[in-house]
């Protein structure tokens, strides 16, 4: 029985023929068997006579759910591969979907993918369909959109150039609408005693400074970073004194003061982001931590172009130039508030530096990777980022002295 699926609903649909995958299965040795299928969908399949079609109805799968993001599958970025399909426990099938997959979906609001497969002697067929994330801003939210639309005109222009072949404009209204309402926690939990936070990956943020080289933290304006930051390091003792950050001082004043001190009295230290190459290069020299908050506009003269969310954003060359001139690890961090108000502060895998033979170049595919890594924090939570940023300000090339024209004598 096919999925039903709501008006405007993406659907993937895909047919092949079981002699092909027999064919193919016979050709690909044992040991490569997972580049096709993943060891949960093998032993799904089971070894009867019935394997071969239910293999085939499983790779159709997988083209389906591909025909469902024909951008990220054009340009490369996931293949049938990426999705896998497992049985419940009542044999019902379901997705599976890899890292890469994961941020495919996040990007088209795609919540889960349901399945329907089928085959006969000769062929098997799949039916994806993409369920939709719903969306649910708070009444507060809906109320400062409406009646205190602090700089609503950026963020609805930002909100569509990201998802507005995605979302419909009632849909980039609610998404705006729950921007405003995380705005709002963000104001009133800095005044809270009592906030629960979370820390995943701990370890991967160990094992970069165990190096020796310093540590480079990639970072943005997600969740309520200050907050989520400032109590979840307070946990490890042994990391305090150790995290700088790279900052622009906050307007209005007197909330910048406030700000500075709470990561004072946490043990946090602050750098200007002008003028400081030298107290960088000392500290991740004695095995520091260096925070880069690198998810906002660069001027033409910090800044080289490179994507952002399907985007050319002028982005800050400082720290592709140090991490490859250093070695020093490169760690994303990101950090969500769940509905329960818990804060997470989470430590990803670090990011590696981008080789190429023009240097210029290297900077600027390395600072397009950094961009990544940000996008897919970005896109687990939409509603928490920083739209009324203006992040993609033209990028105008770089003006052209004019020659003067030599004097002619009479």
């Amino acid at each position: 029985m096919t999925p039903e699926a709501p008006p405007g609903t993406r659907c993937g649909i895909d047919t092949v023929e079981i002699p092909r995958i027999e064919k193919l299965l016979r050709a690909t040795p044992p040991e490569d068997l997972d580049k096709l299928f993943s060891a949960q969908e093998l032993a799904d399949a089971g070894a009867g006579a019935g394997r071969i079609g239910s293999l085939a109805a499983r790779f159709a799968a997988k083209e389906a759910c591909c025909k469902l993001f024909p951008r990220e599958t054009a340009l490369g970025h996931i293949g049938p591969a990426d999705f896998s399909v497992r049985s419940d426990g009542y044999g019902a099938p379901h997705i599976e979907a890899s890292p890469a997959a994961r941020v495919a979906m996040n990007r088209a609001f795609v919540s889960d993918i349901r399945l329907s497969l089928t085959h006969t002697e000769n062929s098997a067929s799949a039916v994806a369909v993409a369920e939709k994330r719903k969306f649910n801003p708070p009444w507060f939210g809906k109320l400062v959109y409406h009646l205190l639309p602090l700089r609503r005109g950026v963020v609805l222009k930002n909100l569509r150039r990201v998802f507005g072949e995605v979302l419909e404009e009632p849909e980039i209204a609610q998404l705006a609408q729950g921007y405003y309402g995380h705005f709002v926690r963000c104001l009133t939990e800095f005044f809270l005693r009592k906030r629960s936070i979370r820390i995943e990956g701990m370890e991967t943020a160990a094992a970069a400074l165990a190096q020796g080289k310093g540590m480079l933290l990639l970072t943005g304006h997600f969740g309520n970073w200050e907050v989520a930051t400032v109590d979840g390091i307070r946990q490890f003792t042994e990391f305090k004194g150790l995290f700088h950050f790279v900052r622009k001082p906050l307007k209005p004043e007197f909330f910048n003061r406030f700000v500075t001190w709470r990561f004072h009295q946490a043990g946090f230290g602050t750098i200007p982001s002008r003028g400081s190459l030298d107290a960088i290069l000392e500290l991740l020299g004695k095995g520091q931590i260096v925070v880069f908050i690198y998810d906002q506009h660069a001027t033409q003269r910090d800044g080289v172009p490179a994507d952002f969310l399907g985007s050319p954003a002028n982005t800050f060359r400082s720290l592709p130039i140090i991490a490859m001139s250093t070695g020093a690890p490169v760690v994303p961090a990101t950090s969500w508030r769940e509905p329960d108000g818990t804060h997470v502060l989470r430590f990803e895998e670090p990011v590696s530096v981008v080789e190429h033979e023009k240097t210029e170049e290297a900077v600027r595919l390395t600072a397009t990777a950094f961009n990544k890594a940000l996008e897919e924090a970005l896109l687990r939570h939409p509603e928490q980022w920083i739209w009324m940023h203006q992040r993609w300000k033209e990028i105008f090339p770089p003006k052209r002295k004019r020659k003067k024209k030599p004097k002619t004598s009479a």
